[in-house]
């Protein structure tokens, strides 16, 4: 398969129980290309990435993953005791120790260098992002994904963590999948935007989402202006996922 992982009518549900929270939901993502994942709160985000990993039942559908496939995941939340003594070094090594030269490169890559003897719950929001960046990054992941990453970061540390994904990808080749509330910013750093309301609203350039009537509908005021601030510049084009897709009133897929 030319893709890393592809999804084909995917339906999931809680249990088997009540409606559907992913409904004929078809996805897919290339080598090296970024993707994010948008959506209202309940839309089946967080959802569809653990069907993606593997992590949740499918009602129906399939999920096709590239063989010896390496993911390296940054979670949308991570609790760490705050009475339990911690060093950044030893929580890169949960849990395979990894070598210190591997620990010193991925923090380095991620922008916080000669972090290894703080302990993590002295960490900034922002330093600790990227330290969680680093260890997603130090089994050299084919795919990055990401849910919420960004989750308590004001926006100047929002800004700086999309550029540091950019760069990363550029740096070694990995594709990033992204979920993210972020929407004047995550355009920005985006190859494709796929929308999502249980099923797939409307997907492709960051440009073309922003303009279909279903991403407006869901989004309103918040999405505006998200072009005049933020362009991807492509030098490259990404063709469309193939095969049907199951949208709802309004939505568009745009070509």
């Amino acid at each position: 398969m030319t893709s890393l992982i592809e999804a084909t009518d995917l339906t999931v549900s809680h249990g088997g129980l009540g409606a559907p929270v992913l409904s004929h939901v078809d996805f897919l993502i290339r080598p090296a290309e970024i993707v994010t994942v948008v959506g209202p709160n309940g839309s089946g985000k967080s959802t569809l990435i653990r069907a993606l990993l593997g992590h949740v039942a499918l009602d129906s559908g399939r999920v096709e993953r590239a063989p010896g496939l390496r993911i390296g995941y940054v979670p949308q939340r991570v609790h760490i005791e705050r009475a339990m003594p911690m060093t950044v070094r030893r929580f890169l090594s949960l849990p395979h120790r990894v070598r210190d030269d591997l620990a010193a490169a991925a923090l380095a890559r991620t922008g916080v260098p000669g972090l290894e003897q703080r302990q993590i719950t002295a960490l900034s929001g922002g330093q600790f992002q990227r330290v969680l960046l680093a260890r997603a990054l130090l089994n050299d992941p084919q795919l990055l994904v990401l849910d919420e990453p960004t989750q308590g970061l004001d926006q100047p540390g929002i800004v700086a963590f999309y550029k540091l994904i950019e760069e990363v990808r550029a740096e070694t080749g990995a594709a990033v999948l992204m979920v993210s509330h972020d929407l004047l910013v995550v355009m920005r750093a985006s190859d494709r935007v796929v929308c999502l309301n249980g099923h797939v609203c409307c997907e492709g350039t960051p440009q073309a989402v922003s303009a279909a009537p279903a991403y407006r509908a869901l989004f309103g005021a918040e999405s505006q202006g998200t072009l005049a601030l933020y362009r991807h510049q492509h030098d490259h084009d990404h063709d469309h996922i193939a095969g049907d897709h199951h949208h709802g009133p309004g939505c568009t897929h745009p070509h």
